[in-house]
């Protein structure tokens, strides 16, 4: 089985991850959505052996399997270009086509520079937003995950301002019912969500906002009658402990700095960035293109392991 992965913005180190990861035979078939010419100049400036085989293929030590797609302007390391803003979206166009139609069993993705993108594609917001509207799915939901710990998000990237209008119970709904069916899709039986509050204290009974009251606490009731396990809404200083997280399949918060601080404080570098509710399995590393590491082989590549390997579990049906 085949796994698409696409390097992302070129200027940043997703490259280095192509090239660095070719470097060790892997058990895991990459079919890389790339510039071949751009993956063999980083190979020079990382000082490393690379060959190209420009068709799906059997990876082997020193061999990248690439599907070419030319890059539109110069890629200098480390230094963003405007020009090949295009160049990144066509990357993920092919490499979606491709999980569409079956021929590639997984999706893996690299870091992409949203400002960049948005000089020719206003509004672009990021991959999980991109490749929903790519493949026709009106609602997905970004959940991050690493040992110990899952936490899916009711909106993403969004300024703070804007987060309470964007949670209503018809979205927080789909969302919800979107995480309880991905778990048990992949082996968790009646997954436990905690829900967390959007205010400080959950609101505090209304003292300190009323979408507690309004909107998130009587959809957790209406849906636990129906047979779901959500535990909720929690405040969300509380919700990480040791103690609250016993038993807890995933955690939901309303907004993206609400629970991935902490889920990047306990897993940065072996967590993963995985879209539900797509057509197709979709992982991601959970860092940006750091563009001033590009080039110098000072990097990890445990993101991408993790996000590799939950591909391959997604694609095996094994518990995550």
């Amino acid at each position: 089985m085949t796994i698409a992965f696409t390097p992302g913005e070129p200027a940043g180190i997703g490259p280095d991850l192509a090239v660095i990861h070719a470097q060790k035979k892997s058990d895991k078939n990459l079919l890389v959505f790339a510039d071949p010419d751009m993956l063999i100049s980083r190979a020079k400036q990382l000082k490393l052996p690379l060959k190209i085989v420009e068709s799906d293929c059997v990876n082997t030590t020193h061999q990248l399997c690439v599907y070419p797609i030319k890059a539109e302007g110069n890629i200098t390391t480390g230094v963003l270009n405007p020009d090949n803003a295009q160049y990144v979206l066509n990357t993920l166009d092919a490499a979606t086509d491709f999980c569409l139609k079956k021929q590639c069993s997984a999706l893996v993705t690299g870091p992409v520079h949203k400002g960049i993108i948005n000089s020719v594609n206003p509004g672009f917001t990021g991959h999980t937003e991109y490749l929903a509207g790519l493949s026709n799915v009106n609602k997905t939901v970004m959940m991050l995950a690493t040992k110990g710990l899952r936490v899916a998000l009711a909106t993403t990237h969004l300024p703070l301002s804007q987060v309470a209008q964007n949670i209503t119970a018809e979205s927080l709904e789909q969302t919800i019912r979107i995480i309880h069916r991905s778990l048990e899709a992949y082996g968790t039986i009646n997954p436990n969500i905690v829900v967390c509050g959007l205010n400080p204290h959950a609101g505090e009974d209304g003292y300190l906002g009323m979408e507690e009251i309004e909107i998130i606490n009587p959809l957790i009731a209406k849906l636990n009658n129906q047979g779901f396990n959500l535990t909720g809404s929690v405040p969300a200083d509380t919700a990480f402990t040791v103690d609250a997280l016993q038993g807890v399949d995933c955690v939901l918060s309303m907004y993206h700095d609400q629970g991935l601080p902490v889920l990047k404080t306990l897993g940065f570098k072996k967590a993963v960035n995985i879209t539900l509710g797509l057509p197709f399995i979709r992982t991601s590393v959970d860092h940006g293109t750091a563009l001033s590491l590009a080039g110098t082989g000072n990097i990890s590549l445990g993101s991408l392991h993790t996000a590799l390997e939950y591909a391959q579990n997604f694609i095996n049906k094994t518990i995550y």
